[in-house]
């Protein structure tokens, strides 16, 4: 009857459809496409809604056809299958029955819209709502003719709904498996992939879920595994848990394993690098679910499925943030990010338009950068007032123009030079860029009477080796001066690498490996703290809200990283094996580069916050009057003819831990 429908109005519509072409369609699925394109051209809706009318009105039209059969063979099951059997007084009233029932029983469906449901994933919830709708229009047929008019035996109406029941839900899990295996979606046992999961939990259950929901792509899921003892020998989703972390050898052996994912989003990263090691040992493809941080809302999709990667193994537990505070000082002020194209100057800003300012001001030297940000933040936030400014922090009357203008309620000076080998060569540079960058917008800040100024420091301020390390450190010291003689809070927050980061070591080795090697490392025993740049960035803004004023914040960096367990890490992850595709040269130590990373002198101290990743240095005493006499010598030397040695003999007079490299 669809088919015919069709082909008439194909025949009365040459212009729209070739009625051979359209007779030509063989799946059913294709027919409702062909024919709802029909009915947009001549309705002029969308195609979609056309669809979904359709197969509504299929699933309607499907209904009354098996509501009327479940009701004449409720008669016929209980009269012994005779009609002789049926009374006359109940006989008459079948056909209006009939009717009645079915009415009642599609109006009732639809506010229990079962007429809405994507009905190719029909589960238990679609089978409850298919019983409730069911006994619901039957009960009350049920006490209709027990109380009002006997048209019928009471027991018509419960054998009616258990029969409604089977064929309204049959149907359905029919079309689900339709769909499945009819409408293109037969998995093609020649290109399956054999997948073992590591974590029973609820992720690895989701997981599990949808793979069978999504048989198009080929995955087959073979066996669980899970270091929960009381999990061996059951089952997830009829598939088996065989063991534990130990067992992955054999199991990927006896069963053919292709591909591992680890499903254990709240596992700690020193968990997930311990289950990737041993999945390594394997020959499979290792895949992970991210951190439950980085999933949205806890929600888990087979899409999220990604490669493992080197933050995978080095991050570490999600952070709790006191977002009342955090939100409380930085919603409706106007904030400054200088450096704010950069790595963290760019994340911050990110992070920093989720809090809603009032406006946001982001400098750089660097326009590129600068236009990246701008157009991301333009896009994710059309409602925040986003300030673009190309400016150098070492121009103090271009930085005071800023600041009259503006006047930015809170400062996050992120601006700085931080090469280590380029600054030994150029000193001068990271003077004017570390030292006298930071004294211009500090003191702006102090004379425009904002808020609270962040200092963005580093671990290498800390018994420096190196100028860049040395000049960091003088910038703590002025905010620390500064802090002692003004309204405004300064602070200063300081923290080792981040993964990722311009310049940093990771993409460096992620170059070196794609051009086949070898990977640089200058020591075997050097060390690093890492952590990731939306986690230290997270850090920071939560420090600022903790400002009192004169604190040096000093994030909890974990544990130090060997940089030589770094690169292996790195060149496996890429699917190659050390020393074997890839070799890894050591070049021995750059000029004032230290073997191991130090986060606070001896005489600071550490003190805990009330956030646990978050301790304070105790602030030292810096006399502001001899720190900027000392200053103003220094800005003469970088400023006229002096050469790098000297320079750096006078930072050291200012940095007497600083150890200059011979």
């Amino acid at each position: 009857m669809f088919l015919y429908f069709s082909t008439l109005i194909c025949y009365n519509n040459n212009a729209l459809e070739n009625k051979r072409t359209f007779l030509a369609e063989k799946n059913f699925g294709e027919c409702i496409k062909a024919f709802s394109k029909i009915l947009v051209r001549l309705c002029g809706k969308r195609e979609q809604l056309v669809k979904q009318k359709l197969k509504a009105g299929l699933f309607i039209l499907s209904d009354i056809i098996l509501l009327t059969v479940s009701f004449y063979s409720s008669y016929f099951i209980r009269f012994e299958f005779s009609n002789e059997n049926i009374p006359s007084n109940f006989a008459e009233h079948i056909l209006l029955l009939l009717l009645v029932s079915v009415a009642i029983k599609i109006a009732v469906f639809i506010p229990f819209k079962l007429y809405r449901s994507l009905w190719k994933y029909a589960g238990v919830y679609e089978l409850v709502s298919i019983f409730l709708a069911s006994a619901i229009t039957n009960g009350v047929l049920f006490l209709y003719i027990s109380f009002v008019e006997r048209l019928a035996p009471r027991s018509i109406f419960v054998i009616t709904g258990m029969i409604d029941v089977f064929l309204i839900g049959g149907s359905r899990f029919v079309y689900r498996l339709y769909r499945r295996l009819v409408m293109g979606r037969v998995i093609r046992l020649d290109n399956l992939k054999r997948v073992l999961i590591f974590g029973a939990g609820d992720a690895g259950a989701m997981i599990a879920k949808e793979m069978e929901l999504h048989p198009e792509l080929n995955y087959k899921l073979v066996a669980f595994l899970d270091d929960s003892p009381e999990k061996k020998g059951r089952k997830v989703n009829g598939i088996p848990i065989l063991g534990g972390l130990e067992d992955v050898g054999d199991i990927v052996d006896k069963k053919s394993i292709d591909e591992i994912i680890i499903a254990i989003p709240s596992a700690k990263p020193a968990v997930i690098n311990n289950i990737y090691e041993q999945c390594l040992k394997t020959s499979c493809r290792v895949k992970i679910l991210p951190s439950m941080s980085q999933l949205i809302n806890g929600s888990i999709m087979l899409k999220k499925i990604k490669d493992v990667e080197i933050e995978d193994l080095l991050g570490r537990e999600p952070i709790v943030e006191d977002l009342e505070s955090v939100a409380g000082y930085l919603g409706g002020k106007v904030v400054l990010v200088t450096g704010g194209g950069g790595s963290i100057g760019s994340e911050l800003c990110r992070q920093i338009a989720s809090y809603s300012p009032a406006r946001l001001l982001m400098l750089d030297n660097y326009e590129n950068n600068l236009y990246d940000i701008l157009n991301e933040l333009t896009s994710r936030y059309p409602n925040l007032e986003l300030v673009p400014i190309i400016a150098n922090v070492r121009e103090k009357e271009r930085i005071s123009e800023i600041f009259s203008e503006y006047k930015p309620n809170i400062v996050f000076h992120a601006a700085a030079h931080k090469h280590v080998p380029l600054m030994e060569s150029h000193p001068e540079e990271a003077v004017k860029n570390n030292v006298f960058g930071t004294w211009n917008v500090a003191h702006c800040a102090d004379k425009y009477n904002a808020e609270r100024f962040v200092l963005i420091s580093t671990d290498k301020a800390v018994n420096p080796t190196n100028v860049m390390g040395a000049t960091k450190c003088i910038a703590e010291m002025i905010i620390q001066a500064l802090d002692a003689k003004s309204k405004t809070e300064f602070v200063a927050v300081r923290f080792g690498n981040v993964l990722g980061s311009n310049g940093s070591v990771i993409p460096l080795f992620k170059k070196q490996i794609e051009q086949g090697g070898p990977v640089t490392v200058t020591h075997p025993d050097i060390t690093r703290f890492f952590m990731t740049i939306p986690e230290a960035v997270q850090l920071v803004i939560q420090a600022g809200a903790m400002a009192e004023g004169g604190e040096v914040f000093v994030l909890d960096m974990g544990q130090p990283v060997r940089i030589l367990d770094l690169a292996e890490k790195l060149i496996r992850l890429s699917g190659f094996e050390p020393y074997e595709d890839i070799d890894i040269e050591i070049t021995g130590l750059r000029p004032g580069e230290k073997l191991y990373e130090e986060l606070l002198t001896i005489e600071e101290g550490l003190k805990a916050t009330r956030h646990n990743k978050i301790f304070v240095a105790k602030p030292l005493h810096i006399d502001y009057e001899l720190l900027k006499r000392e200053l103003e010598i220094l800005h003469q030397m970088v400023y006229k003819t002096c050469d790098s040695k000297e320079i750096k003999e006078y930072v050291k007079v200012l940095v007497p831990t600083y150890k200059m490299a011979q």
